[in-house]
């Protein structure tokens, strides 16, 4: 396509409105690419469909057309009359909705887009939006979140231009510049990238949001690189500026990384990494420094990792800081976990945990006088959080509860916590063979990480001490596993251990843009489901928006699996049988319910999605049926 030619969307009508043009199976049928024959048996099939499919979905799924054909097929007609059609016959919303907003637009004065109406009224992702657009248009979509910025094109113009007009200069392509438009149809935007890069440039689409973030990011670069690495109070605004960026983004972890030419930002929010910023190479130095100073950790040392951390008061809010340095070939990798001392712990029954679970861990592994409570997951799983719902419920003025945290997360009145501190020699060795002469009711250690903490945690349990402590493992067999390697005897393990929590956290689907959806049978069969094992399900997800950052989630959920110890679970501990019929056993006779299958409960309510079952749990055997699992469940 020549983007040097003007731009136009086909030959106009009177009233000012595009050609009716035919619609994308009328093309294919009209092109040959699909026959008559071969339309009339998608037509049959879809009439007999359960769930309405567009006749396009059918096409492809009869394998009577391919993507490509269809991409072309779309090309071909370069100015469909209605946008809204358009997406409805590729499947992108359901008719409802696009009569929803052709209602919409005919009591619109003036005439509103339809893009800006199925936008605003949430009835489409943008990025879906722009997808379709930029095959109906011919136009690359970009996506400037991502995409490195050329500083010598942008700086070709005031920002402001940018800003006006909605479009940013994004690098150079066989000889011409690439500029990613939010409307590139738009006859004064065009005008005003033709007046400063000339009339050779490639036009593309781009969402109007990130087309503003490039535009900002790209400024705080160029001042940046007038930062000298030795100006201090440059390079301190720039850490607290990382730092309260990443508070405000309700991020848990921030990770700075060194690369040849520049230094990546990203946060972890919601569990996933998202990209947030960048500076120039040369500040990374300075940068390190800086931090390693507030850490109070050898500047001088580059080639050894190093950890630390620090302490940063945010008005009423005092955050933990833990900082690990990690040498690389292009420097130290820095992240920062963000810990707030002062968050509002959340009970049991607020973590997710379904309703019958609740009522069995508590009567069945809290409230015992004895024995080690296990709670297990990997790094960033919130086993911390529920080791403080734990203690919190339990915490009363008859019982005597001792902590040993690295660090301490959460301060709760009532309650003795130490946190380890190894540089003073305030270790985990130390502070356990100290613990158990603190007559306490309840031990608390934040983490079993080697043998003697297993072995420590086996004898006071023996003695008759409540102990509460977190594992890393997979799932709960897996916890019996990794104390039966960390070569602890079977029968200390099945006389002590009562319980073990294995939990996850998966993203939820934002309730503001969330819309009802069918998984496919692929998905399901992943799962270990077949078509007809999630007819009740009211799987959901979400389109999109500003509220959740265009990502369709927002917040997390815990995902939990409870196994307590039976005595044919001990024997079977004791006999040393398979992790697998281990598993078995405590389905049978002590009622556990795994990872797998909470989480599926939690989708087929609609709370989390399919994509996050599988990006997250451990699928170690066929899930039961739902209705099997919600009554065990009591959801």
């Amino acid at each position: 396509m020549r983007t040097d030619a003007p731009l136009s969307t086909g030959p106009r009508s009177p009233g000012g409105s595009p050609p009716a043009l035919q619609t994308i199976v009328a093309s294919l049928v009209a092109t040959g690419r699909v026959s008559r024959e071969q339309l009339a048996y998608a037509q049959r099939v879809q009439a007999k469909l359960e769930t309405p499919r567009p006749t396009l979905e059918v096409l492809k799924d009869l394998k009577f057309v391919t993507d490509e054909q269809i991409k072309a097929a779309v090309r071909e007609n370069a100015a469909p009359a209605c946008l809204g059609s358009l997406l409805a016959e590729l499947g992108r919303i359901r008719a409802e909705d696009l009569s929803t907003a052709l209602a919409i637009r005919a009591e619109s004065d003036p005439p509103r887009r339809m893009g800006e109406i199925l936008l605003e009224r949430r009835l489409i992702d943008e990025r879906a939006l722009l997808e379709v657009l930029s095959q109906q248009m011919g136009f690359p979509c970009v996506d400037p979140d991502f995409t490195e910025i050329d500083p010598r094109l942008f700086f070709k113009a005031p920002a402001a231009t940018y800003e006006a007009h909605g479009f940013v200069p994004v690098r150079m392509e066989e000889g011409k510049p690439l500029i990613a438009f939010a409307d590139p149809l738009e006859p004064a935007d065009l005008d005003a990238a033709r007046e400063t890069f000339g009339p050779n440039l490639t036009a593309a689409i781009a969402r109007k949001s990130a087309i503003v973030r490039a535009i900002k990011r790209a400024q705080r670069t160029k001042q940046r690189e007038r930062i000298s690495a030795a100006d201090e109070g440059s390079i301190i605004a720039l850490v607290d500026g990382i730092i309260q960026a990443a508070v405000a983004r309700r991020a848990s972890d921030i990770h700075i990384e060194p690369f040849k030419e520049h230094t990546r930002i990203r946060f972890r929010q919601d569990g996933v990494l998202v990209h947030h910023d960048e500076f120039p190479a040369a500040l990374h130095g300075a940068v390190t420094n800086r931090l390693k100073v507030m850490c109070d950790v050898d500047i001088t040392e580059k080639r050894r990792h190093q950890g630390g951390r620090f302490v940063v008061d945010q008005g009423e809010r005092r955050l933990d800081l833990r900082a690990s340095f990690y040498v690389t070939v292009h420097g130290e990798k820095i992240v920062l976990r963000l810990l707030n001392r002062q968050s509002q712990l959340i009970r049991l029954e607020e973590s997710g945990m379904a309703p019958r679970m609740v009522e069995r861990f508590k009567e069945e592994a809290l409230y015992l006088p004895s024995g080690i409570i296990l709670i297990t997951g990997p790094t960033g799983s919130g086993k911390t959080t529920t080791v403080y719902g734990c203690i919190n419920h339990i915490n009363d003025p008859q019982t005597a509860i001792i902590t040993a945290e690295e660090p301490v997360e959460y301060v709760i009145e009532g309650i003795a916590q130490c946190s380890i501190n190894p540089r003073i020699q305030l270790t985990f060795e130390e502070t356990l063979r100290h613990i158990v002469r603190q007559d306490p009711d309840v031990i608390v250690i934040g983490e079993i990480r080697d043998t003697f903490s297993a072995e420590v945690a086996v004898q006071a349990a023996l003695t008759g001490h409540k102990v509460i402590t977190t594992f890393h493992t997979e799932d709960s067999i897996g916890g019996l596993l990794r104390l039966l390697n960390m070569n602890i005897e079977a029968f200390l393990i099945a006389s002590t251990v009562v319980s073990i929590m294995a939990q996850r956290l998966l993203r939820q689907v934002c309730p503001d843009c969330a819309a009802s959806y069918r998984p496919t049978p692929i998905d399901l069969q992943r799962l270990g489901y077949g078509p007809g094992d999630a007819e009740e399900a009211r799987f959901t997800k979400g389109r999109g928006c500003a509220r959740c950052q265009y990502t369709g989630y927002r917040g997390r959920v815990g995902i939990f699996e409870l196994l307590l110890l039976s005595e044919e679970i001990r024997n079977a501990i004791i006999q040393h049988q398979t992790s697998q019929e281990i598993r078995r056993i405590s389905i049978e006779s002590s009622g556990l319910t795994t990872l797998l299958e909470d989480g599926l409960v939690k989708a087929a309510a609609g709370v989390t999605t399919i994509e996050e079952l599988l990006r997250c749990l451990p699928r170690l055997q066929r899930p039961r049926p739902l209705p099997e699992l919600r009554r065990l469940l009591e959801v």
